[in-house]
């Protein structure tokens, strides 16, 4: 795959790096580890499935929208709604931030993010919501937590958001294939997303633009390394 080609895809403007699998997009080089995991989780009775996977800048460019538009609710740690009036533009960005990827800098985009969780503990009615509480020891994923602790890296992955470093909030649910993603990750830079947002048709674009070399500290370079 070309240079040009790779920052498309880490910017979720391109998808030629990913494939099909249980009805999700995968990169192609990760299915054979994911499949392995799947498999290791299911000799421990775990019925591990994908709630998420890829998605590309349009689609997280609806979600940013909405939330700054205050069509869809913005969340502090404690799981309070955020007041968007009373804020500033680039306070908003880092409000949102919190739990949901800036368009062009998000994980999801590389196709080697996954939100997974256990379908052998709920039941087909549950209403899945990927929330701190459904993975904590007294959650329906509780089972799923603790084997992902002892067994996750094992087969080559590890979960960025695992604990809270004053960036993204922890999301444990959310796991990262090892060496696909840091090598997505050395073709994103701040030249590289500047140009994609200054493109686009963000709301609070002029204040990304603005902030974006300490938003992207924040929010994109630090994450949990792998234990």
């Amino acid at each position: 795959m070309s240079q040009p080609d790779l920052l498309q895809c880490v910017t979720g403007s391109s998808s030629s790096h990913l494939v099909e699998l249980q009805n999700h997009r995968l990169h192609a080089d990760i299915v054979t580890d994911f499949l392995a995991l799947q498999q290791g989780a299911k000799r421990a009775g775990i019925e591990l499935r994908i709630a998420s996977s890829f998605r590309d800048f349009t689609r997280q460019s609806v979600i940013w929208n909405a939330k700054f538009k205050g069509l869809r609710p913005v969340y502090t740690l404690e799981q309070e709604t955020v007041d968007l009036s009373a804020l500033s533009d680039a306070e908003k960005c880092h409000a949102i931030m919190l739990y949901s990827a800036l368009p062009g800098a998000s994980r999801h985009h590389f196709g080697t993010d996954l939100d997974i969780y256990d379908t052998a503990a709920i039941s087909d009615s549950y209403q899945l919501q990927l929330s701190p509480e459904e993975y904590s020891t007294s959650g329906p994923f509780a089972r799923l937590t603790a084997w992902l602790d002892d067994n996750l890296e094992k087969y080559g992955f590890f979960r960025p958001y695992r604990e809270y470093m004053g960036g993204v909030a922890p999301e444990p649910w959310h796991i990262s294939h090892i060496a696909q993603s840091a090598n997505m990750m050395q073709y994103l830079s701040i030249d590289t997303l500047q140009q994609r947002i200054t493109e686009s048709d963000l709301c609070g674009k002029k204040a990304i633009l603005s902030e974006l070399n300490s938003l992207y500290e924040r929010y994109v370079l630090n994450v949990n390394s792998p234990q």
